[in-house]
């Protein structure tokens, strides 16, 4: 789910509430618990008119958990099962 949430951030740069949580498909209450712990860890912060915009460091973090996964899951492979 936070991934979900930094990436629409980082494509809309700045979204309402409202919108983030119908954006995300998260329920309004859940996306505001998730918002208060981004905002505690300083991975989001709210503007004066109360929009949700992603930190550099919410940026920073979101890129690595990317690479990461393209490093590493990515490359895995399950082997197939014959029946």
């Amino acid at each position: 789910m936070l991934a979900r949430i930094i990436k629409v951030l980082k494509e809309r740069k700045s979204l309402n509430r409202t919108t983030l949580a119908t954006c995300t498909g998260l329920s309004y209450d859940r996306l505001v618990k998730y918002l208060e712990w981004m905002s505690s860890k300083g991975f989001v912060e709210f503007d004066s008119n109360g929009e949700v915009l992603l930190t550099n460091l919410g940026k920073e973090t979101y890129d690595r958990l990317v690479n990461w996964i393209l490093k590493y899951v990515g490359k895995v492979r399950f082997p197939k099962f014959s029946e």
